[in-house]
């Protein structure tokens, strides 16, 4: 469980560039919640992603993962807890390794210069089998060869490949075609639940953030504005959505592509 209580952060306090990102933001996240997150550019989403991974240490508040105060962990000691993934294909993974070699890194194997024993290319490749993109025959491919869709994906297995306490998704479709966007978020919703992963994803797709997962939330100027789920969810369509955040921010979605939902 991730637990976030009252967490805030100025960047460049004091100065005429000072910026309010987060406004004591709170919200506890349980094993097995998969929530979408929506909110118009500058509202605070990646931001509250970078407070969770330990980019800064907020100004007030604290991060709880699973009873353990991570507040003022660094970042480095919190990914041993928390995968993210990014909206460009070409982070999360090392382009001039092969597809083996990243695997075995995400697995604890070593990675390049290390034995990586006939069981786990074996393992490595009935993953990859799971991504029905073919990877399973290329495990000595430079992953810098791949599509973005098959890197993407790539690196979604690695993310999870340990289960995560945490998954974090950042517009992790946002520079994929859409046929191959529809793959990738399939697959993710398939992990994510076959894991129980306690899941936030973040989406500009005003229908993705109603179809997967079971909450949404929405965010603005570094506040959350609402917090949907249940059968209120269920019931609700793209037009719904945008209406419920108008009444809630006092203002209209500014970004073309959430109110057309593409």
């Amino acid at each position: 469980m991730l637990t976030i209580d009252a967490i805030s952060k100025t960047f460049n306090p004091g100065t005429v560039d000072a910026k309010l990102a987060l406004d004591h933001v709170s919200l506890t996240v349980e094993d097995g919640d998969f929530i979408t997150i929506i909110g118009a550019n500058g509202a605070g989403k990646s931001t509250l992603f970078n407070a969770i991974c330990g980019s800064f240490i907020t100004d007030t508040g604290t991060i709880w993962l699973n009873d353990r105060n991570i507040t003022m962990m660094a970042e480095h000691k919190r990914a041993r807890y928390i995968g993210r993934l990014y909206q460009d294909p070409m982070r999360g993974t090392a382009p001039d390794m092969s597809i083996e070699d990243n695997l075995a890194l995400a697995a604890g194997k070593g990675g390049w210069l290390s034995m990586v024993s006939r069981r786990d290319k074996q393992a490595f490749r009935d993953r990859l089998a799971l991504l029905g993109m073919g990877l399973e025959d290329r495990l000595k491919q430079p992953v810098g060869l791949l599509s973005g869709g098959q890197r993407q994906a790539l690196t979604l297995l690695m993310a999870t490949y340990n289960p995560p306490q945490v998954l974090l998704l950042d517009e992790h479709t946002a520079a994929l075609d859409p046929a191959t966007a529809e793959k990738v978020l399939a697959l993710t919703e398939r992990i994510v639940t076959e894991n129980n992963l306690a899941c936030l994803m973040i989406t500009h797709n005003m229908q993705s953030a109603l179809d997967l997962g079971n909450r949404t939330i929405m965010m603005n100027a570094g506040r959350i504005i609402d917090d949907i789920s249940g059968k209120k969810r269920r019931k609700l369509k793209v037009e719904d959505l945008v209406e419920r955040f108008k009444e809630a921010a006092g203002q209209a979605l500014d970004t073309d592509r959430m109110l057309l939902g593409t």
